[in-house]
C-alpha cells in the first residue's frame, strides 16, 4: 500500500483536460493518484501541476491497455475511491484514419479498469456530444435520441457509456456519471499548462494558436458550404477551466448520493454555438493577430451544428460556465506563446 489516504485516480491525468482537473482537485484538498502512459502528453506537466498547486501527487506510468499493469494498480493503491477517467485518444479526424488503434485504446483502457474495481467507486466517465450524431433538434438535451455517431471516436465514448449502463445495473459497487462534453478550448490561467498535443493538432483552436506563431502551416477551414449562416461548422466551445470544475462537482454529486448505483448523464458546453468563423474572429480580436487561412474540402466525420442544453448541470450540479470564448482564446493564446518562448530556450 504506497499510501493510507482515500485517493481519486485520474486517468489521463498528463492530458489536456485531466491536468486542469487534478489541479483543482489538488487545490480543493482531495490526494491524487495521476496515471498517464504518456502517449499524448509529457513529465513536464506533472512538475507544472506542482508549481501551480505547491502539491505533488501520487503517479504512475500505466498503459490502461495493459489488464496486468491496471490490476497491479488497484493492488498498490487499494484506497481508491473516486476514478475520473480521461484516458482515451480523442482526435474525430485522425479516428477516421486509424479506427482500430482508437477502438484498442479507448475500449480496452475502460474495461480493464472497470474489470479492477473491486470496491464502492464513483466513477466520472469523459464522454462527448459525438454520440448525439448531427441531432435532430438544437440546443442538444439529454434525452436527445444518441445515433451512430459520425466517427470512431465517437462511437467509442458511445459503446463506453453502453459499458457501463450494463455494468451500473448489476454491480452495486460502481457509480457513475458520464459528463458529455462539447467543445473544451482555453488554458489555466497561469499559462503553465494548456492544450499540448505532440504531432500536427486536430483540434480548432491548439491549430489556431500555433499556426498564428508559424509553428504549422496556415489554418485550413474545412467547409464553407455548411447549411449555417457563415457556412462554417457550428460547435459549443467550454473553458477548460469550466470543464474541470464540473468534474469536482460531480464527483462531489456521486459520494453525496453513494446509495443508488445508477448511470448519469450530463451535458456540459455553454449552451451557445459558435463558427468556424466566429473562432477565428475571435482569436484575431484578442490576440490582435492577422491571422491567415485557406478554405478546403469538408473532412470526413464533421457534423453541421452541436451545441448543448446545460439546463440538467445547472439543476444537478449547480454548475454553470464562467468563461466567454473570448476568455478562452485569450488564455489559449497566453499559453501558446508561453509554451513556444520556453521551447525556444
Amino acid at each position: 500500500m504506497k499510501t493510507d489516504s482515500e485517493l481519486v485516480l485520474v486517468t489521463g491525468g498528463l492530458g489536456y483536460i485531466g491536468s486542469h482537473t487534478s489541479v483543482l482537485l489538488l487545490e480543493k484538498g482531495h490526494e491524487v493518484l495521476i496515471v498517464d502512459d504518456l502517449s499524448n502528453s509529457s513529465p513536464e506537466v506533472l512538475d507544472a501541476i506542482a508549481k501551480i498547486t505547491g502539491k505533488t501527487p501520487f503517479f504512475e506510468t500505466v498503459d490502461l491497455k495493459n489488464q496486468v499493469g491496471v490490476t497491479q494498480l488497484f493492488d498498490d493503491y487499494p484506497n481508491i475511491k473516486g476514478i475520473l477517467h480521461f484516458a482515451a485518444s480523442k482526435a474525430v479526424g485522425e479516428s477516421v484514419q486509424k479506427p482500430i488503434e482508437y477502438y484498442q485504446n479507448n475500449i480496452n483502457s475502460l474495461l480493464n479498469v472497470m474489470a479492477a474495481i473491486k470496491t464502492k467507486t464513483n466513477l466520472v466517465f469523459s464522454s462527448s456530444c459525438t454520440v448525439y450524431g448531427q441531432a435532430d433538434q438544437l440546443p442538444i438535451a439529454e434525452d436527445c435520441p444518441t445515433k451512430r455517431p459520425e466517427s470512431p471516436y465517437g462511437n467509442t465514448k458511445k459503446i463506453g457509456e453502453e459499458l457501463l449502463e450494463d455494468a451500473t445495473k448489476v454491480h452495486s459497487s460502481l457509480n457513475v456519471m458520464s459528463l458529455r462534453y462539447f467543445n473544451p478550448v482555453g488554458a489555466h490561467p497561469s499559462a503553465l499548462i494548456g492544450e499540448n498535443p505532440k504531432d500536427i493538432p486536430q483540434n480548432l483552436v491548439p491549430y489556431i494558436t500555433q499556426s498564428a506563431l508559424g509553428k504549422i502551416a496556415p489554418l485550413t477551414v474545412y467547409g464553407n458550404d455548411y447549411p449555417t449562416p457563415d457556412g462554417t461548422c457550428i460547435r459549443d466551445y467550454i473553458h477548460v477551466m469550466d470543464l474541470a470544475n464540473a468534474h469536482i462537482l460531480a464527483l462531489e454529486y456521486l459520494e453525496q448520493n453513494k446509495s443508488a448505483a445508477h448511470l448519469e448523464i450530463v451535458n456540459l458546453g455553454t449552451g451557445t454555438g459558435h463558427s468556424v468563423m466566429e473562432v477565428i474572429e475571435s482569436f484575431k480580436r484578442v490576440s490582435k493577430q492577422n491571422f491567415q487561412y485557406s478554405i478546403g474540402p469538408k473532412r470526413e466525420g464533421d457534423i453541421t451544428a452541436a451545441y448543448a442544453s446545460i439546463e440538467k448541470a445547472k439543476n444537478l450540479l449547480k454548475w454553470e460556465p464562467q468563461h466567454t470564448l473570448d476568455d478562452a482564446l485569450a488564455s489559449a493564446w497566453k499559453w501558446e506563446q508561453k509554451n513556444h518562448k520556453d521551447n525556444q530556450n
